[in-house]
């Protein structure tokens, strides 16, 4: 997490920044790692690298005595593991914390007919266009509103993805029908006065800033209930149907690789889990018993 306030900010913390600056984190890994180690110092009640192995276990074990999730459990190992290991320099993190098993579960979807109700309820045309790119590109949240207008190449029809999740750009693909929907919105936007060259796709509130992530979950959220849409999905359930319905639709597992930006395809290969055309394939033994006992006619 960077700081305006260097003076306002204890050496100890300001050498964590500075090492996780070092190291090219993002300013949300950042914001978590300080969390963690500040809900590890009020749990120890002294300064947290006074802190020793057992401490740490013991709050590891306060941690899910309290009911956190696995996600939260691990989130905070990362970051104590961080600061014990590489701005103290101690392996007492490694000794005391382990990683927690995260349950896995499969993704709620939507079917393209309830997506395309979702689409149609969004509150307006930037949200309607900003969700679209999410299901009709496969982007997450956080690359949809870092989009500008000169990420949209027409010619080649994809989308440039600059710095996605683990730093990488990287290309998305531009439906025809997402593109003309996208001209729509710069032309509604420009008449606005909203739209600036070479600025953001989606524009925040303030048009020098970019829609926040919070904004177009609310708007997604808002267009579910008008769709009257009651499966408990989020935001992100719009890139796992862009995965599932291009798995359905016989695309390559590899190309969905690319498209998703994954580096590893066991992550995308868990679509094949959900998709309805994999499954309708396989024929259940149960048909073949009703063939098997079926009188004959």
């Amino acid at each position: 997490m960077t700081e305006d306030h260097h003076q306002a900010v204890s050496p100890l913390r300001r050498r964590m920044i500075d090492d996780m600056t070092i190291r090219g984190f993002t300013p949300g890994t950042q914001r978590g790692y300080i969390r963690a180690v500040r809900d590890f110092t009020a749990f120890l009640g002294r300064s947290p690298d006074q802190g020793d192995a057992e401490d740490l276990r013991r709050y590891q074990l306060h941690m899910r005595s309290a009911g956190a999730s696995a996600s939260s459990m691990n989130s905070a190992v990362s970051g104590v593991r961080f600061f014990f290991a590489v701005t103290l320099g101690r392996t007492d993190a490694a000794v005391g914390m382990t990683g927690v098993r995260e349950p896995h579960k499969l993704p709620v979807l939507l079917s393209p007919a309830e997506i395309g109700r979702l689409l149609d309820a969004a509150p307006g045309l930037k949200y309607k266009a900003a969700l679209s790119v999410a299901y009709g590109a496969g982007l997450r949240a956080s690359e949809v509103i870092s989009l500008k207008v000169t990420d949209i190449d027409s010619t080649r029809m994809v989308l440039r993805v600059e710095q996605g999740k683990g730093h990488k750009d990287r290309y998305a693909m531009l439906p025809a029908a997402l593109l003309e929907l996208l001209r729509a919105w710069w032309r509604a936007g420009r008449d606005q006065s909203v739209m600036r060259p070479g600025g953001w796709l989606f524009p925040g509130r303030n048009p020098v800033d970019p829609l926040t992530t919070r904004q177009l979950r609310r708007a997604f959220h808002a267009a579910r209930e008008a769709a009257g849409i009651d499966k408990r999905v989020s935001l992100h359930t719009l890139r796992h149907c862009f995965a599932t319905h291009l798995l359905e639709q016989q695309v390559d597992i590899r190309v969905i690789q690319v498209l998703l930006g994954h580096n590893k395809l066991e992550t995308t290969a868990r679509y094949s889990q959900v998709a309805s055309t994999t499954l309708r394939a396989v024929e259940s033994p149960l048909e073949r018993l009703a063939t098997m006992t079926r009188p004959p006619g």
